[in-house]
């Protein structure tokens, strides 16, 4: 039965080749989510699928059952902009997906009221954020409308005295960072300030709030991006909802004329904008500065490099990346990183541009002259 093209993936994270399965439900699931699984044993129980004995009954019950059947059902009325997590996803995304699947059974149709948090428009309550100068984390009060398509948040909880910020949807990001935060459920939020990257890291204490946050600012941007795009299938607004970045990790860079000192830097390569982002820190809040990244056919390439003005530099591993108006040169502290930057960089480069990087590379020239 596992060897079925419908079973041979995890019915909840797709990850390939399920060792586990939940005999109460009658799926397949990975050893990631059978753990999850674990937890409910009122919906679910679960058995290895090579190391535990089946009995008739429970081998015909997965047989009349199956990924696709219980999937028909469980995720029914899942709205278009939430986010189905995979295998490589965070904890706290898995372990909701599965709980608000089976658990609470809010996309069966049963309890439609519990999505009113997420497809409703409007969300607000309280975040942990971090202090933009400081590590502290304070509580802040948060307000989501899709109406006025913004993000507000307020640094105290009386509202009188106005918002610290007004976040236009149009700029937007929200992606978990747990390991980045410290928090298991960490989320960064990324916006646009002056034309430079405004990062604010928050936490909530309830997983299942701080996913619901995640998917109601999805839900937003999936109106917002509706209204001005007018797409002839929605799938097509699908990746544009989280920007993820493609990689992370520490550099060392150097400036234009390349005989300036190498400085240890914080890159993010956003595959969707097309950027490389680069920080002091990994939780600055605000950019140092940005690198488009174009196409070949635009004059942009990536390789490996030695330079010359790096003899003492303790990392040797260089990168250049060729941009129309300059050569960028990037150190590497060990040859995987090296090796993943620059798979991570042609990725970038192979993809085509769309008409909004076209905008996106003249706005930054533009800010650059």
């Amino acid at each position: 039965m596992v060897r079925q093209p419908n079973n041979s993936f995890c019915a909840d994270c797709e990850a390939p080749d399920p060792d586990w399965a939940s005999y109460k439900l009658g799926i397949f699931v990975c050893m990631n989510c059978s753990g999850t699984h674990r937890d409910l044993p009122d919906v679910s129980r679960i058995k290895s699928i090579r190391l535990d004995n089946w009995e008739d009954d429970l081998v015909e019950f997965m047989r009349s059952h199956g990924n696709s059947a219980v999937k028909a059902h469980y995720e029914k009325f899942v709205p278009a902009f939430y986010y189905r997590p995979k295998q490589h996803d965070c904890v706290v995304l898995r372990e909701q997906w599965v709980r608000a699947k089976y658990e609470r059974r809010e996309f069966t149709g049963e309890h439609m009221h519990l999505q009113k948090v997420y497809t409703s428009g409007h969300h607000e309550g309280m975040l942990w954020k971090k202090g933009k100068d400081n590590k502290q984390f304070m509580r802040r009060k948060f307000i989501l409308s899709e109406r006025e398509f913004t993000l507000v948040y307020y640094n105290k909880e009386d509202l009188s005295r106005g918002p610290k910020a007004v976040i236009p949807l149009r700029d937007l990001n929200a992606a978990f960072q747990p390991e980045k935060i410290g928090h298991h459920h960490g989320l960064q939020i990324s916006y646009l300030k002056e034309d430079r990257t405004r990062n604010l890291f928050v936490y909530h204490d309830s997983a299942q709030e701080i996913v619901n946050w995640f998917n109601a600012i999805r839900g937003a941007r999936f109106a917002y991006l509706k209204m001005v795009l007018s797409p002839t299938n929605d799938s097509q607004l699908l990746p544009l909802l989280t920007r993820s970045s493609l990689k992370e990790g520490y550099m060392e860079k150097t400036g234009p004329k390349q005989r300036e000192p190498f400085k240890r830097r914080w890159f993010m390569l956003l595959s969707v904008d097309r950027r490389l982002l680069y920080f002091k820190t990994p939780m600055d809040a605000l950019e140092l500065g940005a690198v488009f990244i174009g196409t070949e056919a635009h004059g942009y390439a990536v390789r490996e490099c030695v330079p010359r003005s790096t003899l003492r530099n303790k990392w040797k591993c260089g990168i250049a990346v060729d941009t129309p108006d300059r050569q960028f040169v990037f150190m590497c502290e060990r040859e995987q990183d090296q090796r993943e930057w620059i798979e991570a960089f042609k990725q970038v480069i192979a993809q085509p541009m769309l008409p909004q990087h076209y905008a996106m590379e003249a706005d930054m020239n533009r800010r650059k002259s």
